[in-house]
């Protein structure tokens, strides 16, 4: 079987996402920029066309493919992180210079590509034995922007 792996269509960057995303994102590497061949459609021979890059370990194809398609939430990358130090470096690194926060540990960043930034801590809190204690911290997560472990943690003991 072959590999699976994400393809993003860009309008035109793919190759600043990719500089970007392995300039932030620890074991990210750009592979190769191909450069559109005589007749692509909406592009000009030579342009940055198509770019291959692992981002943390996932193989991934950004495509500079014009304004056709958009990207949108219906597609995200999650971002798991150690601890609240972690969730906060990311949180402000990908909302920076025209990022935008969302709901529940979302956001979008300035090249429109969905982040769930989420602490590690958040799967244990909603795997615990409590179902009330569940549901409090389930309910405090649905009204945070950034997630919060510290008001997981006090909403899950009922504080």
């Amino acid at each position: 079987m072959g590999i699976v792996r994400p393809h993003l269509w860009f309008d035109d960057q793919a190759v600043p996402a990719a500089q970007f995303y392995a300039s932030v994102i620890p074991r990210t590497t750009i592979h190769s920029v191909v450069t559109a061949p005589p007749g692509t459609p909406g592009l000009a021979e030579g342009v940055e066309f198509i770019v291959e890059l692992t981002i943390d370990g996932l193989r991934a194809t950004f495509l500079n493919g014009g304004p056709h398609f958009a990207l949108d939430e219906a597609f995200s990358f999650v971002l798991d992180c150690q601890d609240q130090a972690e969730v906060d470096h990311y949180w402000e690194v990908l909302t920076a210079d025209g990022g935008r926060p969302s709901q529940c540990g979302w956001l979008v960043d300035k090249f429109g590509v969905s982040w769930q930034v989420t602490p590690v801590q958040l799967e244990d809190v909603m795997s615990r034995p409590d179902a009330a204690g569940v549901a409090r911290a389930m309910a405090a997560m649905l009204t945070m922007g950034k997630l919060d472990v510290d008001g997981l943690e006090r909403a899950y003991r009922g504080e």
